[in-house]
């Protein structure tokens, strides 16, 4: 067997309000993990339609913070997510107070962050959608 993808791996300062974000994308929690020891919580989130652990995110908690870790988890580039309705995932993240960064002006792409900084790509599943408004004329907010 040859090389292949287990996770990708994120730094969270705050758990409860990253799994808030991560759900409200449609994630949801696959496994977790308490480490007295280590002191520090992980947690696995995945598509519903991908509970087979081939496309887990790993949220780590450091239960006594994140000092002398780097503080812009960006290092890694982005995650991304296809989704059914490019349309309605951002309204529904907008109405829960998330900052759209790149709208999907195109009905196929867009941009947001989650609370820890990192930057989710969404994609619009098959064939763009046809620009509507707002998002058609909806600006670029800060930078992802």
């Amino acid at each position: 067997m040859g090389i292949r993808y287990l996770h990708t791996m994120v730094r969270v300062k705050d758990l409860d309000k990253s799994l808030e974000f991560y759900k409200l994308l449609g994630l949801k929690e696959r496994r977790r993990s308490e480490n007295e020891k280590g002191r520090f919580t992980l947690v696995f989130l995945c598509p519903p339609e991908q509970d087979d652990g081939t496309a887990d995110v790993e949220l780590t908690y450091n239960w006594d913070g994140d000092e002398g870790l780097p503080s812009d988890s960006r290092h890694f580039g982005h995650l991304a997510y296809t989704v059914p309705d490019i349309y309605e995932m951002c309204q529904t993240l907008m109405d829960a107070g998330v900052t759209i960064n790149r709208p999907p002006r195109d009905g196929h792409m867009a941009f947001v962050r989650s609370p820890d900084n990192v930057s989710i790509e969404l994609l619009q599943q098959g064939d763009a959608k046809p620009p509507q408004e707002p998002w058609a004329s909806m600006e670029n907010t800060g930078h992802w």
